[in-house]
C-alpha cells in the first residue's frame, strides 16, 4: 500500500471581483506537488484548515509524512518582527494553521519536508529569524527572484557534507530552481543548515539528527527550491516518500 502523503494548502481571501467562487475564501495547491508526490510512489492528499489544533492532529494522524507547500511569506510577526513593507507581511493565518500541523508531525515523530515557504515556516516554527527581502537586506546577493523567468531562473548551492541532503543528492555543488525573496537569516532550534547558495543564502535546513540517522523521524528536511518542477529526479521527495514508507511499517 503507498505510503499517504498529507500535504499543507494555500489560502485565498474572498474577492468579489473572482469570475468563479466569489467572495468565498479558497484552499488550494498547485497540481505539479500532487503529480510529484505521486510520481515518487505516494498517495497525496490535502490538509485543510479546519480551525483547530485537535483537528490537525487528526489529520496528521491519517498521514505517513507531511508535506509543508510552498507559497506567501511568512509573517514577520512569527520572528517577532513588523513589515518592512505592507507587500511583506505574509499570511498570519496560514502560519498558525501550517505551525498546528508541524507540531502534530513532530509529536507523532513523522518525516516532514519543507519545501520553499514551507522550509521557512520549518525554521521560524523552532524558533529561527528571515531576511524579509535578500534583494534589499543581503548585500551581494545572487538573484533568487525573477517574476518574468520564475521557476526557470537557477543559481548553485554547497550541499554540506556529512548531512542527510548530502546522502540524497550528494555533497557538493548543484545547480536548483529559485523563486523566493526572503531567506532564513538564523537557523530555528534544533535545526542545522544543510546547503547554501554562492553568495551565503539559507537555501536547506535539517533536524540535527538527520545526518547520523535514517530514522524516518529524523527525516526532517527543508529545502528552498522546488523540487517538484524540477526536470531532473525529485531525489529528495524521493527520500521522502521512502521514510514515509518507513514509517508506515514501523
Amino acid at each position: 500500500m503507498r505510503p499517504v502523503i498529507g500535504i499543507s494548502v494555500s489560502f485565498e481571501a474572498p474577492d468579489p471581483q473572482r469570475a468563479l467562487f466569489r467572495d468565498k475564501p479558497l484552499q488550494y495547491l498547485e497540481a505539479g506537488m500532487l503529480d510529484a508526490v505521486r510520481a515518487s510512489g505516494a498517495t497525496p492528499v490535502l490538509l485543510p484548515a479546519l480551525g483547530d489544533d485537535e483537528a490537525a492532529n487528526d489529520l496528521v494522524a491519517c498521514c505517513d509524512g507531511l508535506l509543508l507547500s510552498g507559497g506567501t511569506d511568512v509573517a514577520p510577526q512569527c520572528y517577532g518582527q513588523e513589515p518592512l513593507d505592507p507587500a511583506w507581511s505574509g499570511d498570519l493565518e496560514r502560519d498558525l494553521y501550517e505551525c498546528a500541523l508541524l507540531h502534530a508531525a513532530l509529536q507523532a515523530r513523522k518525516p516532514i519536508l519543507g519545501i520553499c515557504r514551507g522550509c521557512q515556516l520549518l525554521s521560524v516554527a523552532h524558533g529561527g529569524t528571515m531576511f524579509q527581502d535578500i534583494e534589499t537586506q543581503c548585500e551581494g546577493a545572487v538573484p533568487h527572484r525573477d517574476p518574468d523567468v520564475y521557476d526557470r531562473l537557477e543559481h548553485d548551492v554547497d550541499i554540506v557534507d556529512a548531512t542527510r541532503l548530502a546522502r540524497v543528492l550528494g555533497a557538493g555543488r548543484r545547480r536548483i530552481n529559485t523563486v523566493h525573496h526572503q531567506a532564513i537569516r538564523d537557523v530555528g532550534s534544533t535545526l542545522r543548515v544543510s546547503a547554501r547558495a554562492t553568495d551565503g543564502t539559507i537555501e536547506a535546513i535539517e533536524s540535527e539528527r538527520a545526518g547520523s540517522s535514517d530514522a524516518p523521524a529524523d527525516f526532517v528536511l527543508g529545502v528552498q527550491w522546488h523540487p517538484e518542477w524540477m526536470s531532473a529526479p525529485r531525489l529528495v521527495i524521493d527520500a521522502f516518500v521512502e521514510a514515509a514508507r518507513a514509517a508506515r511499517t514501523r
